[in-house]
């Protein structure tokens, strides 16, 4: 059978939640790493899911609002064991990384900066470096098959990367290209879909999931009470997150310290950086943002965790709508001559967009300062004099125990960390 066509029959329930447990908690490298930690479990090692159905669903979630990887995660999920199977993977991507951030989100507000911590994830960071590489390559060579994707994907990596074009801008382009050149095919007839009755009953059930605790907030406690107010910012977040965690930072970042005042920049700056080193989604510094809303504004350590726990439901909630919504028309959609064409073009697009995030996190993984330029032509560019030996001699070490000594992933993960803790306090 053809690995890129098809994929064999699918696991049983409990080995798959074994997997995405294990995908929980080395989901470290923000959307880049993992994305290519699910393509190493799911395609490479597995063979769950086939390279057509993996990218075909790759595509599918760079075009919703939130967490990319995360409802790469919950799709899968919902592939091998429908909607209990979404919730099983989409859950265990992110309680893990929930779990430890708001430990040492606590830690934090308690004790200030966590210096055995960060040098723990010091380690880890340079490891999935060499991790995000080797998937980069690999994901590349599967899905570039014409001089046409090729084009594609480096002029979708110019355009994110060069030129900061907005996110959905360059996939919409890609896929209308993409349409426009397979227009001349033949449609066939009409894949079989859920009708508008299911699908109406998916969105008012899982709307309902997201809003109605929304709702009983502002009727219980006023329109005014910190709890509501967090819980109606992260849902209007959770609309506008195209691109991922890194599109809808800088605004978080400013409404919550300058219009809010919830933390100060300092607190806001540690947070996102404690969310980079940790596993599961970078949209987990919501969490930290979100306790200490609660804790400045309720008084109490309780009122952190309340505020933390409403955060994670607005922020993912809507994730499952999204998924459990259009995942049964996605393949359907993929049949059609035409649109197709626009999912190939997408898929090419979307190799530039992982190569744009993969030198955004190497850049700063190996350089203590990265900006962009101001202007029309906007790359990114490192300060050459703060180029990290250590860390670049880590994603060295871990490059080659992954590729030439094909040591597993965790092993890596704990051996970079241990060396990475060891060069940091050493320093």
């Amino acid at each position: 059978m053809d690995n890129q066509n098809a994929s064999p029959p699918g696991p049983g329930f409990v080995e798959a939640l074994r997997v995405w447990a294990k995908i929980g908690l080395t989901s470290f490298g923000g959307p880049a790493g993992q994305i290519a930690l699910m393509h190493r479990a799911l395609v490479e090692e597995r063979g769950w899911l086939s390279e057509r159905e993996y990218l075909t669903a790759l595509n599918f979630c760079m075009l919703l609002p939130g967490p990319e990887a995360m409802q790469l995660a919950t799709y899968a999920g919902w592939k091998l064991h429908g909607v209990k199977g979404g919730l099983a993977a989409g859950l265990l991507f992110v309680l893990p990384g929930a779990v430890i951030v708001l430990s040492l989100t606590m830690l934090y507000a308690a004790l200030g900066k966590l210096p055995l911590a960060e040098a723990l994830f010091y380690g880890i960071k340079a490891a999935v470096l060499a991790i995000v590489i080797e998937a980069l390559v690999r994901v590349a060579r599967r899905a570039l098959k014409t001089g046409a994707d090729w084009v594609i994907a480096a002029l979708a990596f110019a355009a994110l990367f060069f030129f900061a074009m907005p996110f959905p801008v360059v996939i919409v382009a890609a896929g209308l290209y993409g349409f426009w050149r397979a227009s001349s095919a033949a449609e066939p007839h009409h894949a079989s879909v859920p009708g508008w009755r299911e699908l109406a009953g998916t969105v008012a059930l899982w709307g309902a999931i997201w809003l109605v605790p929304l709702a009983a907030l502002a009727l219980l406690l006023g329109p005014h009470h910190v709890l509501t107010e967090v819980g109606v910012f992260f849902s209007k977040l959770a609309l506008v997150t195209f691109g991922g965690a890194y599109a809808v930072l800088a605004y978080m970042a400013q409404a919550a310290v300058e219009t809010q005042g919830w933390l100060s920049a300092t607190e806001m700056m540690d947070g996102l950086a404690l969310a980079e080193t940790t596993p599961g989604p970078l949209i987990l510094v919501t969490q930290f943002v979100g306790y200490f809303a609660g804790l400045r504004e309720m008084g109490s350590m309780w009122g952190g965790l309340a505020a933390a726990a409403v955060t994670l439901w607005m922020t993912f909630a809507p994730c499952f709508l999204w998924i459990f919504a259009g995942a049964p028309y996605v393949e359907a959609l993929g049949k059609r001559p035409r649109l197709s064409g626009a999912l190939a073009a997408i898929t090419a697009a979307v190799v530039g967009v992982i190569l744009n995030l993969s030198l955004w996190f190497g850049l700063h993984v190996l350089f203590g300062q990265v900006e962009r330029l101001p202007g029309w032509f906007r790359p990114w560019v490192p300060d050459w004099t703060n180029l990290d030996g250590s860390a670049l001699a880590l994603s060295g070490l871990a490059a080659l125990a992954l590729l030439r000594f094909r040591l597993g992933i965790v092993p890596v993960l704990a051996l970079s960390a241990v060396l990475g803790a060891a060069a940091k306090l050493l320093a």
